[in-house]
């Protein structure tokens, strides 16, 4: 159920406001990491050091997404949002002023924090504004397009930010996006009345999935720095299990459970959970793989490299806009996100094609829009479907396991691949050098090159699994349609 009996007059506005802060937590990996090498010369960091900066955001924001999306639940959305929106602005002018590593490290902390408030309200701000199952679907196409694509538009962005001003615009340029978000929250966002008690917080609930979560995220971190053979890789994963698996035993006798198991264990929730991380990885490999062949390869600029992204995300805003108006009302997600996955998959499998002597017209382009066609059949019904019929005081922490789901398969895809590539990239080497025939600076390309058709290999097939499992996982339309009545946790209040 909606907190609203009569959809609110002003929910499309409503819309842009929350479409605002979702691009501005989007946006924000993919432009720093394109200015971090500017960062780093100018702050004079150590390559070892400059991981910090990505790995500092990503830990408090995946670990703090579950606590963040329960709180909106207690204290209020519109608030929330406020704060997160606020919090989220002022960390990035600390970044962008920062004068030293220590710094934008402690910076990026607060953002990732902050970020972790702000990116399941803005959903759960959406889910329980639009209650008209045809808007619905339009307001989350907007949504499922900007998460699935924003990361192309932070290349671009980026890329001009850092060119043509400076490292530290690609920070204070949240500042712009807040204020505009800040202004239309407050005009546009309403806050229903409270017919019953305030929900409490599950505190050891909390801390446990916190720290859960920290072990996995850092756990994968360490993987990608240090190898998988590390013992603190392994010892921080063990200790995820172990956490995780304590919060689950906590949650089924908790009188306020942070996150009721019922979220969790809903059929349709649990596959559109599962396309949401298999995209958030399969966007990294797409994203970081082939900006590395653009930039490395073929010899573009960062500006350029953001350009050469734009079909794809015109694609896959067009694409979310007929899945999500046309195609999902009609054939509902066990047809849609399957078929996005393979279709992905068939992009992936293009991008193998490519060597040294490509272009970008006829081996680039075509990979581009196939995939973003995919990617706008799979992101928006799968938003959609993991936030259906959740009760409207749960709304908050339903929709940080969107974001939850998405983070974590960034920081698998993150360490795994990079661990592929890596080993290709050397087995390569092996191969095709001995003492009768040194390496060359050919071999050195062709290895890389190797290592990236590697990775889109290794990405197709998990996108084919994923569309396997899904199209088992998904209910049929009219199973859907029964299950969308809001769920009633043990012991958690009637909704209104």
């Amino acid at each position: 159920m909606s907190e609203n009996a009569v959809p609110s007059a002003t929910r499309w506005w409503v819309l842009a406001t929350v479409a605002t802060a979702q691009l501005m937590v989007v946006l924000d990996s993919s432009v720093v990491n394109i200015a971090l090498p500017s960062a780093q010369k100018d702050l004079g960091f150590t390559n070892a050091e400059r991981q910090w900066v990505v790995t500092a955001y990503s830990l408090a924001f995946g670990s703090l997404l579950l606590l963040g999306g329960r709180l909106s639940d207690i204290v209020g959305r519109k608030v929330t949002f406020i704060v997160g929106l606020i919090g989220f602005a002022g960390s990035s002018a600390l970044g962008g002023a920062a004068t030293s590593f220590g710094m934008l490290v402690a910076a990026r902390t607060l953002q990732g924090a902050f970020g972790a408030v702000l990116a399941p309200t803005a959903l759960a701000v959406l889910t329980t504004t639009f209650t008209i199952p045809r808007e619905r679907a339009r307001a989350f196409g907007v949504f499922g397009a900007i998460a699935g694509g924003g990361g192309a538009v932070g290349l671009l962005l980026g890329g001009i930010l850092t060119q043509d001003l400076s490292w530290r615009w690609s920070l204070y340029v949240n500042v712009v996006f807040a204020i505009v978000a800040v202004i239309g929250a407050l005009i546009f966002v309403h806050s229903p009345r409270r017919g019953e008690a305030r929900p409490q917080l599950d505190i050891p609930g909390a801390v446990l999935i916190c720290a859960g979560l920290f072990a996995l995220v850092l756990g994968f971190s360490n993987a990608e720095t240090d190898g998988w053979h590390a013992i603190q890789t392994w010892g921080l994963l063990v200790a995820c299990v172990i956490l995780l698996a304590a919060f689950t035993l906590w949650q089924r006798r908790a009188s306020h459970p942070l996150l009721p198991l019922i979220v969790v264990l809903n059929r349709n929730r649990g596959a559109a959970f599962l396309a949401v991380l298999i995209a958030g990885a399969g966007t990294f490999a797409l994203f970081l793989f082939l900006t590395y062949y653009l930039q490395g390869t073929l010899g573009y600029s960062p500006i350029q490299t953001g350009v050469a992204f734009l079909p794809m995300i015109g694609m896959l805003t067009l694409s979310a806009q007929f899945a999500t108006n046309v195609f999902n009302p009609r054939f509902g997600p066990k047809i849609l996100v399957p078929l996005g996955m393979f279709v992905v998959a068939v992009g992936m499998v293009l991008l193998t094609r490519l060597d040294a002597h490509s272009t970008y017209a006829a081996d680039v382009l075509p990979s581009l829009l196939v995939m973003g066609a995919g990617m706008g059949a799979i992101m928006p019904p799968a938003v959609q479907t993991a936030t259906l019929g959740v009760d409207r005081h749960f709304a908050g922490v339903a929709s940080a396991l969107v974001n939850t789901n998405q983070q974590v398969g960034g920081s698998i895809g993150t360490s795994l691949l990079n661990t592929i590539a890596a080993s290709a990239a050397t087995a390569y080497v092996t191969a095709h050098v001995s003492a009768h025939t040194p390496p060359t600076a050919t071999t050195a390309v062709d290895a890389t090159i190797h290592s990236y058709t590697t990775v889109y290999w290794v990405t197709a097939s998990i996108f084919v699994l994923g569309g396997i499992v899904t199209a088992f996982l998904f209910r049929r339309r009219q199973a859907t349609a029964q299950a969308a009545a809001p769920e009633q946790a043990e012991g958690a209040p009637v909704a209104a």
